[in-house]
C-alpha cells in the first residue's frame, strides 16, 4: 500500500522557509496540505541527532509492543493537537478549524487495521485520518499528494524516501544571514555558532541524499520561491506528475490567501527585498563570522554573492 501513498514531504533548518513554502504549496487543486507543521515525531526517537533537534521535529520511532490507539497519541503534533483540544491557547485559534482529534484518532485506527501496523502505515494513517476528520476542508476532489511540513527533518530524508517509495522530499534553504537575523527575533533564539552550525548539516544531509534520490529528492532556494513561486514550485509540481497552478502565487490556509505567514512562520512578508532587508539587520561582524562558518555551502547554493 505504501507504493500508492504519494507524500510530498517539506524539510527546512528554523526560518528557511519551509511554512512560507507550505502556504504557497496549500491551495494546490491536487494536494491535500496539512494545515500546521506536521510533528511526526515521538519520545521514542533515540540517536546521534537527538540532543541537537526536537523529537517532535523527526521521522518517529514506535515501540515494538505498541498498539494503533497508542501510536497516534505517542505522535506529538503539538500544534494540530493543542488547536483541537484546547483551541483558545493555539496561535491559529483565529482560523476556522472544525476536527475532532478523538475522530480522528479512531480514523487513524480504522486505517490501521486495514494497512497493517508499520512506521511507514503509521504516517499515512497519520496524514490520511486528518483529511478525513477534518469537516471544513475545501475539498476539490481532484487530490493526488498529501504534503507535510517538518523543520529539520531533511536529517530523516533517507529514511523517508526508503520506507515510502511513492514519497517525494523537498528542502528549502534560505541565505543564511537573513535565517538567523529572523532567529535572533525569536525570545530564546539559538547563539549564531549554534544556529549556523545546525544549517550546516542540514545542507549537509540535503545534498547528500539528492546523491542517493535524484529523482525524488529536491531543493529549492527560498530566494528563486519568493522571485517567483509559479515558477519554482511549478516546476516541482510537474516533476510530482501534477499540474502547475494560479494558487501557487498566493500563500494561504485551507484556500484562504493569507497577509502575511505569521503566525505558521516568523517570515512575515514573503518578498525578495523583505528577505534582503532582512539580512543586512545583522552587524557587519556577524555578517562576516557567518560567511566564515558557511564557507562551504555558499558558493554550492549561489550565496557567495549574495550581500557583495
Amino acid at each position: 500500500m505504501t507504493e500508492k501513498f504519494k507524500l510530498l514531504m517539506l524539510g527546512a533548518m528554523y526560518e528557511n522557509g519551509g511554512n512560507t513554502t507550505h502556504r504557497f504549496l496549500d491551495g494546490h487543486p491536487e494536494m491535500f496540505v496539512y494545515p500546521f507543521e506536521s510533528q511526526l515525531g515521538t519520545r521514542f526517537v533515540i540517536d546521534s541527532l537527538s540532543s541537537l533537534f526536537p523529537l517532535k521535529y523527526r521521522w518517529p520511532v514506535f515501540p515494538l509492543e505498541g498498539s494503533p490507539y497508542e501510536d497516534y497519541k505517542l505522535i506529538i503534533d503539538e500544534e494540530g493537537k493543542v488547536r483541537t483540544r484546547t483551541a483558545h491557547v493555539s496561535k491559529f485559534r483565529h482560523m476556522p478549524f472544525e476536527l475532532s482529534d478523538d475522530e480522528r484518532c479512531l480514523i487513524y485506527q480504522k486505517y490501521i487495521q486495514r494497512l497493517g501496523r508499520s512506521r511507514a502505515h503509521n504516517v499515512q494513517a497519520f496524514f490520511q485520518s486528518i483529511f478525513d476528520a477534518w469537516k471544513n476542508y475545501k475539498r476539490t476532489g481532484k487530490e493526488k499528494f498529501y504534503v507535510g511540513y517538518s523543520p529539520i527533518l531533511v536529517v530523516d530524508a533517507g529514511k523517508i524516501l526508503e520506507e515510502l517509495p511513492g514519497a517525494h522530499f523537498l528542502h528549502v534553504v534560505r541565505n543564511p544571514w537573513s535565517a538567523y537575523a529572523d532567529t535572533k527575533k525569536r525570545p530564546v533564539p539559538l547563539s549564531l555558532e549554534n544556529y549556523i552550525f545546525c544549517w550546516n548539516i542540514n545542507q549537509y544531509f540535503a545534498l547528500l541524499c539528492q546523491k542517493k534520490y535524484p529523482r525524488r529528492m529536491h531543493i529549492l532556494r527560498l530566494e528563486d520561491i519568493l522571485q517567483n513561486p509559479y515558477k519554482e514550485l511549478g516546476t516541482l509540481c510537474e516533476k510530482l506528475g501534477l499540474k502547475k497552478s494560479n494558487s501557487l502565487e498566493i500563500p494561504s490556509w485551507n484556500g484562504q490567501e493569507l497577509e502575511e505567514i505569521y503566525p505558521w512562520g516568523t517570515i512575515r512578508k514573503a518578498t525578495p527585498k523583505a528577505n534582503k532587508e532582512t539580512a543586512r539587520e545583522l552587524s557587519k561582524e556577524e555578517q562576516q563570522e557567518i560567511r566564515e562558518r558557511t564557507w562551504q555551502y555558499l558558493k554550492e547554493y549561489r550565496y557567495d554573492k549574495f550581500l557583495a
